[in-house]
């Protein structure tokens, strides 16, 4: 079909480019509304949605977890007061309009896919830019719009509140990067991706965004000069680490790793020592969806630790089937030949792992959401990396 007769085609392009358009800002100034941004593009993008052969794994395994997660709602200790609270129900429509999402990206029309990489890489790039300027000025920039609209913010709170936001462009520059040079933008667009990460990371005191730049181009790197087995291999240690990581955590605590720790470490210690304890009780059905949030207050909302959460809310079946997941993931990266936009997709997935290992929930929404994110760019640099080579 022309792209001028491919109507669905432009219109999930010119969908994407509004997600594009909108990531920086979302990031700067609200991660939390990137749930309700892919959704409103999987929304939109419903006539797109396809389950081929290849992804039927992938969505076989995703609506088991769903329908894992909603079955422990029976006997989990946290109970949703309201319908709009329910997890297992948010969970349903996210998967779907998250799926749809990621579908619309792989539909987009040729020239809609270009313009919407080259606009999340230049986006991307000056938020980028922005950090810096935000980690030189104590988040000078974000303070003076809170003030300018009136809604002040306290210098200590602004300063978090940029943080958070790192852990987004820490996430996305690796993959956005390759698709933008895929597109035809320069591939110098990653350093001020990268550079403004690292350095709000280093001057809030964020480790984990610091650790992801290195991660991520490490993961890519290698991924780059071993296409095949490198995926491959990265499928089988984190399949390994999420069914192994109750052992692991435990092994850490009888070696009193948690002494001497940062406060904030300490801390996500001494969750995963409850958390562990805990999981004993219940080691094959887990105690439920969201049941971390009935632990309070040895345990804040959630361990701080995916694997864990995994293992502690839906038992031994919901970690199989969260590193299943993941094999699968990674296990797509592989090919005969290098591809830059594998290894960023590769790199930014590896991101995603040490954050849900060390930060985020499980289920938190904007994290799913801008996992969805993730899923959607490396669909479009897929798509044009394709077409490239053919």
């Amino acid at each position: 079909m022309s792209e001028r007769g491919d109507r669905l085609g432009a219109w999930c392009g010119w969908v994407m480019v509004g997600v594009a358009a909108l990531t920086p800002l979302f990031a700067w100034l609200g991660p939390l509304g990137f749930a309700p941004l892919l959704s409103l593009a999987g929304l939109l993008c419903l006539p797109a949605v396809r389950v081929d052969e290849r992804d039927r794994p992938l969505a076989i395994l995703l609506l088991l977890t769903v329908a894992w997660a909603a079955a422990s709602t029976f006997w989990s200790p946290h109970k949703a007061t309201r319908l709009e609270d329910s997890a297992a129900l948010k969970l349903a429509f996210q998967v779907l309009l998250y799926w749809s999402a990621w579908q619309g990206a792989r539909r987009a029309a040729p020239a809609q896919r270009r313009l919407a990489l080259k606009v999340f890489g230049w986006g991307l790039a000056a938020y980028g830019a922005v950090l810096a300027v935000e980690a030189m000025t104590e988040a000078g920039l974000y303070r003076a719009l809170r003030d300018l609209i009136r809604d002040p913010i306290r210098p200590d709170l602004g300063k978090k509140n940029i943080a958070h936001g790192s852990f987004v462009l820490a996430l996305l520059w690796p993959v956005v990067a390759a698709g933008a040079a895929r597109a035809g933008a320069s591939w110098l667009l990653a350093v001020p991706m990268a550079v403004g990460t690292a350095l709000v990371g280093a001057k809030f005191g964020s480790d984990a965004p610091v650790l992801a730049v290195g991660l991520a181009v490490a993961a890519g790197v290698t991924v780059w000069i071993w296409p095949r087995s490198a995926p491959k291999s990265l499928a089988v240690a984190t399949a390994t680490l999420i069914l192994l990581m109750p052992l692991l955590i435990l092994a850490a605590l009888k070696l009193q790793t948690g002494q001497h720790l940062p406060e904030s470490w300490a801390q996500r210690v001494g969750y995963w020592g409850y958390a562990l304890a805990r999981l004993a009780d219940h080691p094959f059905r887990g105690w439920g969806l969201d049941a971390s949030r009935a632990f309070s207050p040895w345990i804040q909302l959630h361990p701080h630790n995916g694997a864990l959460q995994l293992w502690l809310e839906l038992g031994a079946l919901g970690a199989v089937l969260g590193a299943l997941v993941w094999a699968f993931v990674f296990r797509r990266f592989a090919g005969e030949a290098r591809s830059l936009v594998a290894a960023g997709a590769a790199g930014s997935a590896m991101v995603y792992v040490l954050f849900g290992a060390i930060s985020f929930g499980v289920w938190q929404e904007w994290w799913l959401g801008a996992a969805a994110l993730t899923a959607a760019a490396a669909a479009l640099a897929d798509s044009e990396d394709a077409e490239r080579r053919s």
